[in-house]
């Protein structure tokens, strides 16, 4: 029996939730503006010279265009083990960005933060893989993912080690 290509409804019902649910929560832990406390700590930490300007945290409005663009093109492939663990490490990847700024910012544990970056790293490769047997197009949007979450893995490690000793 042929299997059917999943139902678009429920594809853009659990995406998009995902996406919403991850970037709402993770609003509530970012270092921003509106957020006060979590933007005084932030501002206090010491931190490396490579650390980019706040405006260019912005990306994660495109990076979440580009990943949710290649959760659909996941959701549309033909459904098999292959696609089920894309869909596992994609859903991953939306739950462990908000685990990282809980840890980071709301609990202000650095070192779980920087450790828990290397899973989230690990998780965007393996997603990033995973696209890769069932959709090519969706890989190649999750690259970007993948490189900014390499980067923010090195400045976690960074934040942790240069704040280690400091009571903030």
């Amino acid at each position: 029996m042929p299997q059917r290509r999943a139902d678009p409804l429920l594809g853009l019902t659990l995406l998009g939730g995902a996406i919403l649910a991850s970037a709402v929560l993770s609003a509530r832990y970012s270092p921003a503006p509106t957020q006060p406390r979590t933007w005084l700590y932030y501002k206090r930490l010491e931190k490396p010279r490579f650390t980019p300007p706040d405006y260019a945290f912005a990306v994660w409005g495109p990076l979440w265009g580009a990943l949710g663009l290649a959760g659909w093109r996941i959701w549309r492939a033909k459904p098999g083990a292959a696609r089920s663990r894309a869909l596992g490490h994609w859903f991953g990847a939306q739950a462990l960005n908000v685990l990282w700024l809980w840890l980071g910012f709301g609990r202000r544990n650095r070192g779980a933060m920087a450790l828990e970056a290397a899973g989230t790293l690990a998780n965007a490769a393996a997603l990033t893989d995973a696209a890769r047997r069932v959709d090519g197009p969706a890989a190649a949007l999750t690259v970007p993912y993948l490189a900014w979450i390499g980067f923010a893995g090195l400045l976690s490690e960074e934040l942790w080690r240069l704040n280690s000793d400091r009571r903030i």
